[in-house]
């Protein structure tokens, strides 16, 4: 794997790398103010990273400190403030590098945070009388799986002007984009109570902890334990994680196994109790059990984290059987689960 440089990174991967610099009970704080989208990015990059070289923690823990200051600066005394402090402490050109990603940022979630919620087909009623250029803007703000939902409703004679202008957009005045966001706040004010997707409740905490490394699920699970125990119970009740399998009766495991990739099975029992084991055994033919206990032996000591990402896929195909009615997984604290 190749070396990581600091000058190639991405903006998330500098928030991946953040996030293992931190460590687990910060990064698990972090990740209760994200959304499942957010939290499945960062966890995959943090998946892909190899060794992270000090010199580049040490810029990651750089920029992301002159950041803080510089969002304290402005909430102070103003951009003119922030500016004029951080040239002294950075230098001009740093200074204004800080500066203009930090106004980006507050631009986007200052304006535009609360199309990422609304109903995509709301949302194209009401912009789609807008200049196609202010469309293209505005979807420009948004993140790339929104945009596109939006996009998609607007009227068909619309989209590809809009999908142009917004690859030809260049840099704009943020007295523009204040203008426009301002606007924009206003016909949301007029709409009222539009309305929303679905967000939130104990199954989405649920789901979204079972998409998680497993030890990053275990610490944020604990810290909801300490703020509300009676919470922490109903999103367990809720979870299924892949020693849950235990609970599915022969019929269904035999599913699993018709659309499971033979090495990740291998490599998810790899880390899986004997009992559990077992139970797949139970379900193979005889050479089938053969192939996978000498796979598992070939394949020798495995990283934790490939062994949680293989379980990880199969307990999602056990949720595809699940959305098809094969199989039912309902609360997994001592429920059966029926085929």
């Amino acid at each position: 794997m190749a070396t990581l440089k600091y000058e190639g990174l991405t903006n998330l991967q500098k928030v991946a790398i953040l996030t293992v610099i931190l460590g687990e009970e910060s990064s698990s704080k972090l990740f209760m103010r994200l959304d499942e989208e957010e939290i499945a990015e960062i966890s995959r990059e943090i998946s892909l990273l190899g060794p992270i070289p000090t010199e580049v923690s040490e810029r990651i823990i750089e920029e992301f400190y002159n950041m803080v200051m510089a969002k304290q600066y402005i909430a102070v005394g103003g951009i003119d403030y922030a500016k004029s402090l951080l040239v002294k402490a950075l230098g001009p050109e740093q200074a204004r590098k800080v500066i203009d990603r930090l106004i980006k940022l507050l631009e986007k979630s200052a304006g535009f945070s609360s199309l990422e919620k609304m109903n995509p087909q709301q949302i194209s009623k009401l912009i789609q009388h807008e200049h196609p250029q202010t469309i293209a803007l505005i979807l420009a703000h948004l993140s790339a799986s929104r945009a596109a939902e939006i996009l998609a409703s607007l009227p068909e004679e619309l989209r590809a002007e809009i999908a142009v202008r917004m690859a030809n957009l260049e840099e704009i005045s943020p007295e523009i984009v204040k203008r426009i966001a301002g606007v924009l706040e206003q016909k949301l004010q007029s709409v009222g109570s539009y309305k929303m997707e679905e967000y939130g409740g104990v199954k989405a905490v649920a789901d979204l902890l079972n998409r998680m490394e497993r030890r990053i699920a275990k610490q944020v699970l604990e810290n909801i334990e300490v703020r509300s125990p009676e919470l922490a119970v109903q999103v367990r009740d809720l979870m299924f994680v892949f020693e849950d399998i235990l609970l599915i009766d022969d019929r269904g495991v035999a599913e699993i196994l018709k659309r499971v990739d033979k090495k990740s099975l291998a490599i998810a029992l790899k880390g899986s109790s004997e009992e559990l084991k077992e139970k797949f055994y139970r379900n193979m033919s005889q050479r089938a059990v053969e192939m996978i206990k000498e796979e598992m032996e070939y394949m020798g000591p495995i990283r934790i984290k490939d062994v949680e990402k293989a379980q990880h896929e199969i307990v999602e195909i056990v949720r595809e059987l699940e959305e098809e009615g094969i199989v039912s997984i309902g609360g997994a604290g001592g429920e059966e689960y029926v085929v």
